[in-house]
């Protein structure tokens, strides 16, 4: 229903950090809930973050609070995924999704995905 492309994907030192965006080609972006997933090899797609309509409500896995912050700029139809303090078991293609309605945790909620970039965290 809404295309999405990832990009800022790459290769980053232990402790490092990284941007992630995600462009949305719809008209109607505004109105959906935005998520961050993520998958590493050999394992399944795990939740990241989540991002309501206006981007005044976010949540997070245990997994990255306190390290990610999710956020959306609806005039460039645009959400961001900011990765600090990055360790290796970060290393997965991580996936931006959206839905229609408010933000969820998991898969099923979504309707619409990116396809992947891939973040590499170097020991």
């Amino acid at each position: 229903q809404v295309q999405l492309v990832e990009s800022g994907g790459g290769l980053v030192q232990d402790g490092g950090s990284l941007t992630l965006s995600c462009a949305a080609s719809g008209r109607t972006f505004s109105r959906y809930a935005m998520g961050w997933f993520r998958q590493a090899p050999g394992k399944e797609r795990e939740f990241v973050a989540t991002i309501n309509w206006n981007g005044n409500n976010t949540y997070y896995a245990d997994s990255v609070k306190g390290r990610f912050t999710v956020s959306r700029d609806n005039a460039k139809n645009t959400v961001y995924l900011q990765m600090n303090s990055l360790r290796p078991e970060d290393t997965a293609v991580y996936y931006c999704a959206a839905r229609f309605g408010y933000m969820a945790t998991t898969l099923q909620a979504y309707g619409s995905w990116g396809q992947g970039t891939q973040v590499t965290v170097s020991s």
